[in-house]
């Protein structure tokens, strides 16, 4: 059974941090009818979502991705880049500790999930403005034990690994080649964004199904050329806050 962590929009959205996008207003009842047409995606796809609650302190806490990664052995809790975030972590640790055992990233680690790409048993780390070596260092720390390697990779021109490259299939990624370095990549094939669509390399694989954003046709188009089933969903309003398909949900093999 699959279980999908998620978190409720908090009424104050509108204040989230922001790295890379200019500040536009967010109609926080469209963010929040878009968040529970994801949810129902993330059900369509065999998940049981269970959502967690959030608060106006914390306007980013919908982009649950950015509090933990979880894999068949252990979750990790992050120490959020932003430390206006960090107070996010403890309701994400709560919940997860009910289906796996938690470690947590230590300072003066930071670590947001958002820049962690797992792939098998291969764990690809954004160095980015949210992430850093030491944070890395305590995931190989904690991961090699069960047979992970970790591997580096520096983030440029977005805000985190997940906006540049995600997993479409074990062996298939889909990247913007101008914001990572495919070297880094060479045992995996690629769908490469269309050009008019730099932000389009955020998918959220669950299965054989892909939960992708429809204001991304070209990409989708090249998606669906290699067989992939694609459900597409508008997720606009959370884009204005950086937020991408995979950010909304914690996806856990229960």
């Amino acid at each position: 059974m699959l279980t999908a962590l998620t978190r409720e929009v908090s009424e104050a959205l509108g204040a989230c941090e922001l790295t890379h996008l200019t500040r536009a207003p967010i109609d926080i009842e469209r963010a929040r009818a878009q968040h529970a047409a994801y949810e129902r995606a993330l059900a369509v796809a065999g998940c049981q979502v269970e959502r967690l609650t959030s608060d106006p302190t914390m306007p980013d806490a919908v982009f649950i991705e950015d509090s933990a990664v979880v894999f068949d052995e252990v979750a990790i809790v992050t120490r959020p880049g932003a430390a206006s975030r960090r107070a996010e972590t403890e309701a994400v640790a709560q919940a997860l500790a009910l289906y796996r055992p938690v470690k947590s990233i230590q300072t003066p680690g930071t670590v947001d999930g958002g820049d962690v790409l797992v792939v098998g048993r291969r764990l690809f780390v954004g160095r980015s403005t949210r992430t850093n070596d030491d944070a890395i260092a305590q995931m190989h720390q904690i991961l090699a034990p069960f047979g992970y390697t970790v591997c580096a990779v520096p983030v440029r021109g977005c805000l985190h690994l997940k906006s540049a490259v995600t997993a479409l299939t074990d062996n298939l990624l889909l990247a913007n080649p101008e914001w990572i370095d495919k070297g880094l990549f060479s045992t995996f094939g690629f769908v490469d964004v269309d050009p008019l669509e730099p932000m389009a390399a955020n998918a959220l694989r669950i299965g054989e199904r892909i939960i992708y954003p429809i204001v991304f046709p070209r990409t989708a188009e090249r998606i669906a050329g290699h067989g992939l089933q694609l459900h597409t969903i508008d997720v606009s309003e959370l884009a204005k806050a950086e937020g991408a398909v995979t950010c909304c949900s914690l996806i856990v093999n229960s």
